[in-house]
């Protein structure tokens, strides 16, 4: 069977092989499902024997007219009808898009969905491709975004938000503020098909938007939303003008009667479908931190209903999803055939716990299996792919060769955009004799008393001074055990002006921390030479003159002992200072794209998730 599979995968350009062309080859029984981008939770089990009881009913007879189905939708969605254009599928509204409204160039970040790279040029279009960089996450930057546009002298831009295949976000200032710069295009494309599952924002579709601009359409899905892509129909929003061209474009009937029957359904399951976009964002969160825990595996942040990860170093994707098939009946989407992307990256769906478990079981047993054929190689005769060596390889592949800020380093950073910040969990421990990846050193400050702590802001400089050894190298320190490697204690330079802790006095003024440690390190030694020596040595007390010089010689109590410096990271595994990452791999926050705390859970409604109450003023 997986070499049937693999050949259907081969021949697909940059999609995937139907389901039923798969189920045909494993013996008429489908995979567990994590490559279509579909809503599991929706229809419900009532609303799928509702269908199944009026399926003669449904195949035998002519569906209604395009124009009666998409008054439905519009009552639905309080949507204005001279304002939208239902489609066999959003494709169907690509495809007329281009050839109605795509004159000579169009824009399009890639990766992102196939059509929309691939359907221009069929037409002999100039496809202007933005490429999404994988040393920022795929985050697309609407600035840099407008400057590739002038510069190719392009006529038309298209962003997908969220983008597929990798689930980047763009809040719906962002997305506005894009249109108000391109006023003078040709055309704008804002691709919304799977913003029904995002939650960064409580209203992030820019549909009231598109009926007021002259080049705007805002694209959506109902096949993704709904759970049925084998239906076909989406729709699009814009001016009437604008949705009235495609409109007259379209066949009379160009929608089938299960369409048909599923709009006039939804009226009575409205709190059913939102219920199930609660349940895909809750899964979408969990699948997240149980892929991010596996060692070397990047999850990027989505508000998709499916996630963009990286393997690990070493890994050939289309390995991964022909074993996974073959071994554990599991259907991935490797992403090798699309633009802007590799074979080391797959898209998975967002499905429920139980097949999730399954996942991850599976994707174990594929890339870290000792057994021979591994998709991730051992890297040595006798030496398994153990969670270290995948943390190092993690940690090399995550500079993406172009120096992007590891944990580590960007928690002194705050000038970091969260845009950057880098999704996956970090490391248990760096290792040692590379440039940059090592833990920043705990610093001294963090080591006193509380109430002898400096306060936090920045000291006085110390006066000039000849430099003294670090306090592991001080006398006795490095014959301590384990004093010498302790964190921080190799970097430390004692405090300027400062006496041997053995000439200070009780009464003298708190001393630092480095003067502590030389206190220690003495006593210690000077315990160790009592212990060997057959005599105890007996301690001198310093004279009256040698007290008066020891004080003289400290600086005031309320001066700060050495320059203040920032907190030191939290120890432990993945607590690296940087927000949000933990050891168990992506936040909440992370996953949704958001950096300030999350906000109380706002009612959920009791009718059908209207599109905008604004379309009852509207036309």
């Amino acid at each position: 069977m997986a070499d049937n599979v693999a050949s259907l995968f081969r021949g697909t350009a940059a999609h995937s092989p139907s389901m039923a062309a798969l189920a045909r080859e494993s013996d008429g029984v489908g995979p567990i499902d994590f490559c279509i981008p579909c809503n599991p939770y929706f229809p419900t089990p009532g609303m799928f024997d509702e269908l199944a009881g009026r399926l003669r009913e449904i195949i035998t007879y002519y569906p209604s007219s395009a124009d009666t189905i998409t008054a439905e939708l519009c009552a639905l969605l309080q949507l204005p009808p001279s304002c939208v254009a239902m489609g066999n599928g959003s494709t169907e509204l690509i495809t007329w898009i281009d050839h109605l409204l795509v004159r000579e160039s169009l824009a399009i970040p890639v990766p992102t969905f196939g059509r929309w790279t691939d359907q221009p040029m069929e037409t002999g279009k100039r496809v202007d491709m933005f490429p999404l960089m994988e040393s920022n996450g795929f985050a697309l930057d609407p600035a840099q975004y407008i400057e590739f546009i002038r510069a190719r002298g392009t006529r038309v831009a298209v962003i997908c938000n969220p983008n597929n295949p990798d689930g980047g976000f763009l809040s719906r200032r962002a997305v506005v503020n894009f249109m108000d710069q391109l006023q003078d295009l040709d055309l704008i494309v804002i691709d919304e098909s799977f913003l029904e599952f995002a939650d960064a924002e409580s209203d992030p579709s820019v549909v009231e938007e598109a009926v007021l601009r002259p080049n705007v359409i805002v694209l959506r899905s109902l096949g993704k939303n709904f759970g049925l892509h084998g239906i076909r129909f989406g729709y699009l929003v814009a001016n009437p003008a604008l949705a009235g061209k495609i409109r007259s474009m379209l066949p009379k009937w160009n929608l089938n009667s299960f369409a048909e029957t599923v709009v006039f359904m939804l009226k009575e399951h409205g709190q059913e479908y939102m219920e199930s976009l609660h349940l895909v964002r809750r899964d979408r969160l969990d699948m997240a931190r149980q892929l991010s825990a596996l060692p070397g595996l990047t999850v990027y942040p989505s508000q998709g209903n499916f996630l963009f990860v990286r393997l690990p170093v070493g890994a050939e994707g289309t390995v991964v999803r022909d074993r996974l098939l073959s071994e554990h009946r599991i259907l991935v989407r490797e992403c090798g055939n699309k633009i802007g992307s590799s074979s080391r990256f797959l898209r998975l769906v967002v499905r429920p716990e139980t097949d999730v478990r399954r996942l991850v079981s599976g994707m174990e047993q594929v890339l870290y299996g000792s057994r021979r054929g591994a998709a991730v190689p051992e890297l040595g005769t006798g030496t398994s792919y153990s969670s270290g060596t995948a943390a190092v390889d993690r940690l090399i592949s995550e500079t993406n060769g172009v120096g992007m800020p590891l944990a580590a380093q960007a928690a002194a950073m705050p000038s970091l955009p969260p845009a950057q910040t880098w999704p996956g969990p970090a490391p248990a421990q760096a290792p040692t004799g590379m440039p940059g990846l090592v833990p920043a050193p705990a610093p001294a400050a963090a080591m006193m008393p509380p109430q002898q702590q400096p306060a936090r802001m920045p000291a006085p400089a110390p006066p000039q001074q000849q430099p003294m050894p670090a306090v592991a190298q001080m006398p006795g320190v490095a014959q301590m055990p384990g004093v010498a490697q302790m964190p921080g204690v190799a970097q430390m330079q004692p405090a300027p002006q400062m006496q041997p802790a053995a000439q200070m006095m009780p009464q003298a003024p708190p001393m630092s921390a480095v003067a502590q440690m030389a206190q220690m390190a003495q006593a210690a030694q000077a315990q160790s030479q009592r212990q060997q020596a057959p005599i105890p040595a007996v301690a001198q007390a310093p004279s009256p003159a040698a007290q008066a010089q020891a004080r003289s010689m400290q600086p005031p109590p309320q001066a700060p002992a050495m320059p203040a410096m920032a907190p030191a990271p939290a120890a432990g595994l993945g607590q690296t200072g940087m927000p949000g990452l933990r050891n168990r791999g992506l936040t909440a926050a992370q996953v949704r794209g958001r950096t300030e705390p999350e906000p109380a859970p706002a009612p959920q409604p009791t009718g059908w998730p209207a599109a905008g109450a604004m379309y009852n003023q509207v036309g």
